[in-house]
């Protein structure tokens, strides 16, 4: 069983930023990919963006060039930054671990863009 904890989600103006944390129960270097993914208001839960064990990363359309996710081994972390923020960016995001075919989720922490 893999616990995640996400942090850093809170209230923002539009074109504002915000980094959201994932501390992870076990070392993510095992993990075949880390991911954050968002549940917007009356949306299905969509994935926002991945970084994979060996260093790539993938993107949601709607944040390419303005999220980025990166990741501390050393700290069990993975880190989702948001810049450029919109209303619609409006959403309860999550941390997901993929440990080849197992899947871990945290319990979310809410995001809340105004205009």
């Amino acid at each position: 069983q893999v616990h995640l904890v996400e942090s850093g989600g809170g209230s923002v103006q539009a074109g504002g930023s915000l980094r959201l944390s994932c501390a992870a129960s076990e070392s993510i270097d095992l993990m075949m990919a880390m991911n954050w993914h968002r549940q917007r208001p009356g949306k299905q839960r969509e994935l926002v963006a991945q970084i994979f064990r060996a260093g790539a990363t993938n993107y949601g359309d709607s944040v390419k060039g303005r999220f980025t996710i990166s990741r501390d081994n050393a700290k069990n972390t993975v880190y989702l930054q948001m810049d450029s923020l919109i209303p619609e960016d409006t959403a309860v995001y999550f941390c997901h671990a993929d440990r080849y075919g197992l899947g871990y989720w945290g319990p979310g922490t809410q995001v809340t863009v105004s205009s």
